[in-house]
């Protein structure tokens, strides 16, 4: 009797010590940034957020640096749950909707708020259900919530004070039809050069703008040779928080509320990390003798409605990406 009870307590002690183990998920989490970058310390921060939150039911690790491979390699691995979070753009979503190409479309948007709806739009999540069923890949939650960037500027070696400015102004552009045919458009001479080359290109008077966002400023020195910075807000972007959908799907509800909590307040922290190193980068460089100014981009976007409307007439839009944009526009 004796060795009876002691025999199912042994299996009773089994039973919970492998469901609590059971319990505990850990997701592996891949990313290009490298851990002391702001984009690394906000993935680093959800992490942390995650399992504070659900009690530590889900662990992330998160593996920065490529260190689980390139984009397609990751992609694949995600797919097949390997992977369960892949914190990227969303443009490497097309593989699986084309549409999703055009979540950034050039100065398509009045402002971050336009573009904000727009991304929230059923048009976009449509296209979002589309790249899921294929993939079985879907944001883990407001695709605008944690920002990339976190704006883009013009950087010049001669003033650029209005949308007029541009009109001749050599352009660095990398080899893209859109970007080019944007420029085009807004009068700019067009010269497609390698992004290692800007600095160079500038100095040499190859070139005499280029467009970054202002993250890259500084760390690829464009301020040395180029003084004039000016704020217009081409697009804007986000780093997509990409899913595993089964691996979501499988988490109990309560953990799956800790997993979004921390999802949001990682955001909150992009926002203002992303914010506060930019105006930070902004004041080193005007210390320097940098100029920097924010644009009016009305009229960029006015000039560039006739582009789209080309594109769309041409078929060569998505279905809908004009109707969402409209309907997405503050009323005045």
């Amino acid at each position: 009797m004796k060795t009876k009870t002691m025999l199912g307590l042994a299996t009773g002690l089994a039973l919970i010590l492998s469901s609590a183990v059971q319990a505990e998920t850990t997701w592996k989490m891949a990313t290009k940034m490298p851990v002391d970058s702001p984009e690394g310390q906000v993935f680093e921060k959800f992490a942390e957020l995650t399992e504070e939150y659900t009690g530590g039911e889900l662990k992330i690790t998160v593996y920065p640096n490529e260190q689980l491979g390139k984009e397609d390699a990751v992609l694949e691995q995600l797919q097949a749950n390997i992977i369960q979070v892949y914190a990227e753009g969303f443009g490497y979503m097309k593989k699986w909707e084309p549409a999703l190409a055009w979540l950034s479309g050039p100065f398509a948007f009045d402002d971050y708020d336009h573009w904000q709806r727009f991304m929230n739009s059923d048009t976009v999540k449509g296209w979002f259900d589309n790249a899921a069923e294929q993939s079985g890949v879907r944001p883990l939650g407001d695709p605008t919530r944690v920002l990339r960037g976190p704006f883009r500027v013009t950087v010049s070696n001669v003033p650029v004070e209005t949308a007029a400015d541009y009109e001749g102004l050599k352009m660095r552009m990398h080899e893209n039809k859109v970007a080019i045919e944007t420029w085009d458009t807004l009068g700019a001479e067009v010269i497609t050069l390698p992004w290692t080359e800007v600095y160079q290109g500038i100095s040499k008077g190859i070139v005499q703008a280029v467009n970054s966002p202002i993250a890259l400023v500084e760390s690829m020195r464009f301020n040395e040779v180029a003084p004039y910075i000016a704020r217009m807000d081409e697009y804007w972007q986000s780093i997509g928080f990409m899913v595993n959908e089964s691996a979501l799907a499988a988490l109990d509800e309560d953990t799956r509320a800790g997993l979004m909590k921390a999802y949001e307040e990682a955001g909150d922290m992009s926002q203002d990390l992303m914010f506060s190193v930019a105006d930070e980068s902004i004041a080193r460089m005007e210390a320097e003798g940098v100029t920097y100014t924010v644009l009016d981009t009305a009229p960029l976007v006015e000039k560039m409605q006739a582009y789209y409307e080309d594109m769309d007439a041409k078929g060569e839009l998505p279905d809908g990406f004009m109707e969402a944009i409209a309907a997405t526009r503050a009323t005045q």
